[in-house]
């Protein structure tokens, strides 16, 4: 096949000279994604970034891949993949989970061209083009692998915003809880305090109107103390709120029923564009509420009031979907993955502009990964972010099971 040298290596050059993508990270892993799609002509790319546990995660995808952005990659799938030898090699479906394979297959591709990044006697990443047809790699794909494998290599080596993920230390974050509790706790109380000493002092002296309003902010500010204090208990254990109950589910159902129990001002700019229907989701219908509320809480807390944030959903041929979508601030493309770490703020400090323990994303996570599914944020055309949770379809799981092949 014909590969585009010219634009491949323009790009890359230009890639380390734009004040963005020269600073490496998922900017620059996201536009080397796109160079490389355009200059195999296959239909998708995307990186994995590989955890000292075996295990890892997609933290950049392209074209038919994307759907995968986020997704856990299991340690038994990398011990599959990894293999001696040249950098870049053939691998065949088989070798990924049975859910990937069938949907990377009903998208059009047939095998993985994969190029393993070392570095120092370690495999931080795995780069992987989606092939279209069974013919092998011909010796200028090869090349062009190996051009791009090299560009990552050098992200990693100048430690360029790569790792996108780090392993979390236990006494730091230890350290971390503590003072994050004693922060995040101290606000709601104060009011909660303020306000009942303003009843009990003050009750004679207010007309009907302030003593609800009063009553109002107790009640609003408990139910937030109340969330926080749920938030921090599943955090410190390391779990997810809840024991799990899976099965087969109404995910638009069970999204109309949790956007209609919303926060009253939250709901007044919640927008549903719901399909009539969807494929039944497999996962535990019960925490739909949560999550979503998490997603848009955070969503609204970063956008203006004047603008709406949209629910959407849908389905691919193994999983179904929704998506929380505001017209914020957005989020720096090198920040998506960081986002979902515990006491993670983009803004912290005393004087950060946005209230939170950092918990929200991290146990929205942790939920929906115990469910077979993933999360992911990434940053919306036009502005904003877009929040997408995938959850295995229900139909297929059953239907799977029935055939004995899960």
């Amino acid at each position: 096949m014909e590969v585009a040298y010219r634009e491949l290596t323009l790009g890359i050059a230009a890639l380390f000279n734009d004040p963005v993508t020269g600073r490496g990270g998922l900017p620059a892993l996201d536009r080397l994604m796109h160079l490389g799609q355009y200059a195999l002509g296959v239909p998708g790319m995307a990186v994995a970034e590989l955890h000292s546990t075996g295990a890892g995660r997609v933290i950049a995808a392209t074209g038919t891949a994307d759907w995968a952005l986020g997704r856990p990659v299991q340690p038994e799938v990398v011990a599959a993949v990894l293999r001696p030898g040249p950098a870049t090699y053939r691998v065949e479906l088989g070798a990924v989970d049975d859910e990937a394979s069938d949907q990377i297959t009903s998208l059009g591709s047939r095998w993985i061209l994969l190029h393993r990044i070392d570095l120092d006697g370690r495999t931080p990443a795995l780069l992987g083009a989606f092939m279209p047809d069974e013919r092998p790699a011909d010796p200028d794909q090869l090349a062009v692998m190996a051009l791009l494998g090299a560009t990552v290599g050098r992200l990693y080596s100048e430690r360029a915003g790569l790792p996108v993920q780090h392993a979390g230390d236990d006494l730091a974050d230890r350290e971390l809880f503590i003072a994050v509790t004693s922060h995040e706790l101290r606000t709601p109380v104060t009011v909660i305090k303020g306000y009942a000493d303003t009843l009990r002092d003050h009750w004679g002296q207010l007309d009907d109107k302030a003593r609800r309003e009063a009553a109002r902010v107790i009640g609003q500010r408990s139910d937030e103390l109340a969330r926080l204090v749920d938030r921090l208990l599943a955090a410190s254990t390391d779990t997810a709120v809840g024991t799990l109950s899976p099965g087969p589910f109404d995910l638009v159902e069970a999204l109309r029923h949790a956007a209609a129990n919303l926060p009253a001002d939250l709901r007044r700019r919640f927008r549903l564009e719901l399909p009539e229907r969807l494929p039944l989701a497999y996962g535990d219908r019960a925490t739909i509420p949560n999550v979503l509320t998490e997603l848009a809480t955070n969503a609204d807390k970063y956008s203006a009031r004047e603008q709406a944030v949209v629910l959407t959903a849908g389905h691919d041929r193994r999983t179904v979907y929704f998506q929380v979508l505001d017209r914020g601030i957005g989020i720096a493309p090198e920040q998506v993955h960081q986002v979902f770490e515990r006491f993670w703020q983009a803004d912290s400090g005393d004087g950060r502009r946005y209230g939170g323990a950092g918990l929200g994303l991290y146990l929205v996570r942790k939920t929906i990964e115990r469910q077979n599914g993933w999360v992911s944020l990434r940053p919306r055309d036009g502005g904003g972010t877009v929040a997408e949770v995938r959850l295995p379809r229900g139909d297929v799981k059953r239907d799977a099971r029935a055939s004995g092949e899960a």
